[in-house]
């Protein structure tokens, strides 16, 4: 009987209730998928401070290279709402990203967007920190300071669904960090000094007076002359000496000669306690956990709350940075709107390194809300990765002394073993 051929058919329930609701959005739900996030997190968010390093130290101005990384951090926002925020079905309990906008959840955008403004504030504070102190020991600092503060504050946000008994002994080695780090910067400085000192000394007995003295002398051998064949043969300062010293000095944009180390350091550690308040900002975003929004509201996703996060994020660094072309702060130049639109010098690095933050933000919240965000500030491990291109790149710590040396070891060390703990005490959010 042909009507009876569709009693044939069996679904199974689990098949039924999937064609019936549809694809879902896209969320990180296990707790090998959470790691994958933090890793990748791990490494783009280590690699952007890199860039904007290299620009300064290029004699870019910080206004220019904030600005351009500004644009392109609010744009990985975007890509991240409309793919995975927008695939599947939505639904009335999981909505996407277009229908939450207007849904009356401002409590928990409010939070979102706090966020973003502590991060905002951070990251702009601590590229003025990076010329003080050097790229190593402000993220090793900063990132430290976040860590304690923050993953606390998770810890206690999430119903502690992390193990405590792993998760704080992994706080513990951050806050080890912390201190080698300093320890790391004030054997450094005296390194510096030395070489700076013996490098005054022998321009007194008539040695190599001329390398200091003109400055044009100096620029050429940097930048190197055109010989007979048209080819620039280039004589570098190598690094780490006192002349590298001064070079890097005439070419950078923020002047640091003669400034107190304790400015910068001070830099730091009020960049890390805004990028302690950024991560349990967005928890309370997504989780809701004080109970702010009405009853039958959805909780913001992942992606909703991201949006806006940096949405706040932009608008406060674009506001600030406008301020700071016309009225600079820590010697940076004086500049303007039109000279920084004509500023085409480096510009590609400034606008990948935003990508690169957006994404790498991004990525950590995808895992926090998988695994718990206090398991996902491993990622403030960043100074692994930045420590990384500050002695490929920069020579940070070349031809310093034993003693800074073993002092950086024991430092990347306990950062070794704080991310591999911290990603231990994974948990998984109910």
């Amino acid at each position: 009987d042909f009507w009876s051929v569709p009693n044939l058919i069996t679904i199974s329930p689990e098949v039924e209730k999937l064609l019936s609701s549809g694809l879902k959005m896209y969320l990180v739900e296990s707790k090998g998928g959470a790691i994958v996030c933090m890793l990748v997190s791990l490494f783009f968010l280590g690699t952007w401070p890199a860039l904007l390093t290299l620009l300064e130290r290029r004699g870019r101005f910080p206004q220019h290279t904030y600005l351009d990384y500004t644009l392109t951090n609010l744009l990985a926002a975007v890509i991240i709402a409309f793919t995975f925020g927008e695939i599947g079905t939505s639904s009335t309990g999981k909505p996407n990203f277009l229908p939450q906008l207007s849904q009356d959840n401002w409590p928990s955008v409010l939070f979102a967007m706090a966020g973003g403004v502590v991060l905002s504030i951070g990251n702009l504070t601590t590229q003025y920190a990076w010329a003080f102190v050097g790229l190593s020991v402000t993220e090793v600092v900063s990132s430290s300071i976040t860590v304690v503060i923050g993953t606390t504050l998770n810890y206690y946000l999430d119903d502690k669904i992390n193990k405590a008994e792993i998760l704080f002994p992994g706080v513990g080695c951050f806050l080890i960090a912390v201190c080698l780090g300093s320890a790391v910067h004030a054997s450094n400085s005296a390194d510096n000094k030395a070489k700076l000192d013996g490098y005054s000394n022998d321009s007194k007995d008539g040695i190599r007076t001329n390398n200091i003295t003109n400055s044009k002398h100096a620029y050429t051998k940097r930048v190197g002359v055109n010989d007979e064949k048209g080819v620039a043969s280039i004589e570098k300062a190598k690094f780490g000496t006192a002349l590298f010293l001064i070079d890097l000095e005439k070419r950078r944009a923020i002047k640091i000669f003669g400034k107190s180390a304790v400015i910068g350091l001070a830099l730091t550690f009020f960049a890390g306690v805004c990028f302690s308040l950024f991560s349990p900002a967005f928890n309370l975003a997504t989780n809701d956990q004080w109970h702010t929004l009405k009853d039958g509201v959805p909780h913001l996703s992942v992606y909703t709350a991201f949006f806006y996060f940096s949405v706040s994020c932009f608008v406060v660094a674009l506001i600030l940075n406008l301020i700071f072309l016309y009225r600079p702060v820590l010697n940076a130049p004086k500049s303007s709107l039109k000279a920084y639109l004509n500023d085409w010098n480096g510009r590609g690095w400034a606008l990948l390194a935003g990508l690169l933050c957006g994404f790498g933000n991004g990525l950590q919240f995808m895992g926090g809300q998988a695994a718990g965000y206090a398991a996902a500030d491993a990622v403030q491990a960043l100074p692994l990765v930045s420590t990384f291109w500050g002695i490929i790149l920069f020579g940070e710590y070349r031809r310093s002394s034993r003693k800074t040396y073993t002092l950086l070891v024991g430092m990347l060390f306990m950062f070794v073993a704080a991310v591999g703990i911290l990603m231990a005490s994974s948990g998984h959010r109910k």
